[in-house]
């Protein structure tokens, strides 16, 4: 490392830094710990994170956690609201945008791969069609989630292989993407062309450290009463939100509340679909080859952010 060259924060124009990863490997932590040193700020990409009142589930963190770094895009939509990539997009470009022209370093901070690279990627998201989305989820509702998924098999298998079976919201997305624009639905989605200078940085955990900190987390989420917040949030719509209904943890607590699995076995369910989760979004960062892979292991967890910091010098002055 050069000691004489700029630091990230020392630039007229900060590049932007994306710390990536699977769930529970450290992301939080680290992108505080670099905005502190950087004289940066926290954007949110981790697309359940934007729900209001989604806190405990989502290992939100709390207003002392974030150690005076402001944090953008958290709580902005409502439970009943469904997501939408495009305008977390343009909501993140506005933050990165005001903060870069600030000199303030933007860190985005999330594991929500779509949302990480809507806002740091070349990419545009084709329209809707109403007819086209209504018959496709009519569908969806007469045939189920797995004949549509099928049919995107065959139409994309690229996309199918991406997209669980019994995702019937993006498989409907898929097959209407694929209908507007007559292309696979993996076409329109980005290459690793970047409209900002970023430096992504991932949080490497080994599997069996991962899983045994999801398990606990999951118990953490317990002991902090999520059962009790997802009671709360169904009250506000919970249930009829397309997006947030689906959310790890909120998923099987309503089926819970719903008489539909006993608590001990949501509880369980969730450790599982947790686990599931966290190899996707792993496979997902592992195939941006700009990713520069950080060991958040446990005996390397006091280095982390040295060990960023110094990576963030060498890619800035490359």
């Amino acid at each position: 490392m050069n000691p004489s060259a700029p630091s990230p924060r020392s630039r007229s124009v900060p590049p932007v830094v994306a710390v990536v990863g699977p769930t529970a490997a450290g992301k939080s932590d680290l992108g505080v710990a670099l905005a502190r040193q950087l004289g940066g700020e926290v954007i949110n990409a981790d697309s359940m994170q934007l729900y209001r009142g989604m806190d405990i589930g989502t290992a939100k963190l709390a207003a002392e956690e974030r150690a005076g770094v402001p944090h953008h895009l958290l709580d902005i939509w409502d439970v009943t609201a469904a997501a939408s990539v495009a305008e977390y997009q343009r909501l993140a470009r506005a933050e990165i945008d005001r903060l870069r022209s600030a000199g303030r370093v933007p860190v985005l901070v999330g594991g929500s791969g779509l949302y990480v690279r809507g806002a740091i990627d070349a990419m545009e998201f084709p329209g809707t069609d109403p007819e086209v989305r209504a018959r496709l989820e009519g569908e969806l509702a007469a045939e189920g989630s797995g004949v549509l998924h099928s049919r995107l098999a065959q139409a994309d298998p690229v996309a199918a292989r991406a997209i669980l079976p019994s995702n019937g919201r993006r498989i409907v997305r898929a097959l209407e993407v694929i209908e507007i624009t007559g292309r696979p639905f993996t076409a329109n989605l980005p290459g690793h062309e970047a409209v900002y200078e970023t430096v992504q940085i991932g949080v490497d955990v080994a599997r069996p450290e991962l899983d045994a900190r999801i398990a606990s987390r999951v118990d953490r989420m317990w002991e902090a009463g999520l059962v009790a917040e997802v009671r709360a949030l169904e009250a506000a719509g919970l249930r009829t939100g397309r997006t947030a209904s689906r959310a790890l943890g909120y998923q099987q607590v309503l089926a819970n509340l719903a008489g539909e699995c006993t608590e001990a076995e949501a509880r369980e369910e969730t450790v599982r679909a947790t686990k599931r989760f966290a190899r996707r979004q792993d496979s997902w960062f592992r195939r941006d080859p700009r990713v520069h892979w950080l060991s958040g292991a446990e005996p390397d967890r006091r280095e982390l952010t040295g060990k960023a910091l110094a990576l963030l010098e060498e890619a800035v002055t490359a």
